[in-house]
This record gives structure tokens, C-alpha cells and sequence, in this order.
């Protein structure tokens, strides 16, 4: 018997709205059902039956499972607003080079070798991580997304121009007891209603701060693509 309800998974920031909504058209008869899930946590709730699919950020353990990958996103330093970096409208690595830089326990951010000093304590959460930028004791370093997550009016943020860009993709196993699987990552993939696999159709109408994310994407990948390499100092 075929289920008569699908459920995704999401991380912190993820937005599934839009999908949420193409599919209620689509699908009214199949109930979406979204469930948040730490970021670390994502893949194996997928693995697990936890959710039938996924919202995470790579490089996650997606190991047996398929992925597509969506946009990218912005990464931002998270600061006090009375904070000097605060003055400038974006910032590179080298302006955060001597700061005191706090890295939670669930960070997403993929940067091998990322600027600043880390502070020993490592908090267990962003959120945690927040209360310590507030309290001055440091600089965060996160997606946009999480930014707009936990703003608050005594922070603010600015985009690291030079920083790896933060992906998000749709995780879900290659073989799945759920057969909505498959038509949920056919819509993701922009395959019409009732279409075989192969066809298409454009891309559904996106938000504007969908629209804003992908420019940004966009323009981070093309500065990687015209910036010379370093030389070691």
C-alpha cells in the first residue's frame, strides 16, 4: 500500500517552504510533513527512517544515500554591532585574521584552514555560539541563513567575501520503502506533472531571498574563478 504521507527533514536555516508549497499543489492528497534535525544528525535520520528525505548541508556522511545539490549560500561573520568590523559593508579573510573566532560543536561551515584564533571552549550549539559573540568574547562564523536564524538587535553581520560558500542539497536513499521518494526529488529535479523521468520543465517561480541567495552563489563562484592564488607569506 502506498503511503499517504511524506516526511522532510531539514536543518537549521534549510528553507522547505517552496518545496512545501510546490508539492501541496501538486500532491494535496499527500501530506508533507517537516521535521527539523540537527545539522550533524541529518543524514542518519535519513539512513535511519527518521525522515524519508532531507534538507543538510554537505560534506555530510551521505554514504548509501543520493543527493542533489540545490544553491549555496553566503558565509558571514557574526559580530557586535558596536564591533570595528561592524563599520565595513563586507569583509575578507585577512580582517579576521586577529580576532578571537568561536567554532560550535555543530558548525556547517566547510573551511579547512579558516582565519582568526580559536577560542578553546568550543560551544555545543550556534546558538550557544551566539550568546558568546553578544557577550564579546568572540566572532562567528556561519551560513547567511543562521545568521537571519538567530538575529538579535546587538548583532549584526557581514559576507566573507573570500570564504567557502555554504552548499545545501536534498539527501535521500537510493532505494526507498516510501514511493512519494522518488516524485518528491522528481520536483526538486523540476520534472513536470506526470512527465516520465527524463522530462523537465523550467525551474518553479523562486522567492525573492531564494532569488537573493542564488545571486550571491553566483557571484562568490565567480570570484573564486578570477582570483589568482596566494603566495605563502
Amino acid at each position: 500500500m502506498t503511503p499517504a504521507s511524506l516526511t522532510l527533514g531539514y536543518v537549521p536555516g534549510a528553507t522547505p517552504a517552496k518545496w512545501a508549497r510546490i508539492w501541496a499543489h501538486r500532491h494535496p492528497d499527500v501530506a508533507l510533513r517537516l521535521h527539523a534535525v540537527p545539522a550533524a544528525a541529518a543524514a542518519e535520520a535519513v539512513r535511519s527512517g527518521a525522515v524519508d528525505l532531507a534538507l543538510l548541508r554537505p560534506p555530510s556522511d551521505t554514504a548509501g544515500l543520493a543527493v542533489i545539490a540545490l544553491y549555496a549560500e553566503t558565509t558571514v561573520a557574526v559580530v557586535p554591532t558596536d564591533h570595528l568590523l561592524a563599520a565595513a559593508d563586507e569583509l575578507t579573510a585577512a580582517d579576521l585574521v586577529e580576532e578571537s573566532t568561536l567554532r560550535p560543536l555543530d558548525d556547517v561551515v566547510d573551511w579547512p584552514d579558516p582565519p582568526g584564533n580559536p577560542v578553546e571552549h568550543r560551544p555545543e550549539t550556534t546558538s550557544d555560539a551566539i550568546e558568546l559573540v553578544a557577550a564579546g568574547l568572540g566572532v562567528l562564523i556561519v551560513p547567511q541563513s543562521l545568521a537571519r536564524l538567530h538575529h538579535r538587535k546587538d548583532l549584526t553581520y557581514r559576507p566573507i567575501t573570500d570564504a567557502p560558500s555554504c552548499p545545501v542539497a536534498l539527501a535521500f536513499p537510493v532505494e526507498s520503502p516510501n514511493s512519494w521518494v522518488e516524485e518528491f526529488a522528481g520536483v526538486v529535479r523540476g520534472r513536470r506533472p506526470g512527465s516520465s523521468r527524463g522530462q523537465a520543465e523550467p525551474a518553479p517561480k523562486r522567492t525573492a531571498r531564494e532569488k537573493t541567495l542564488a545571486k550571491q552563489a553566483a557571484r562568490a563562484a565567480a570570484g573564486k574563478v578570477a582570483s589568482k592564488p596566494r603566495r605563502g607569506r
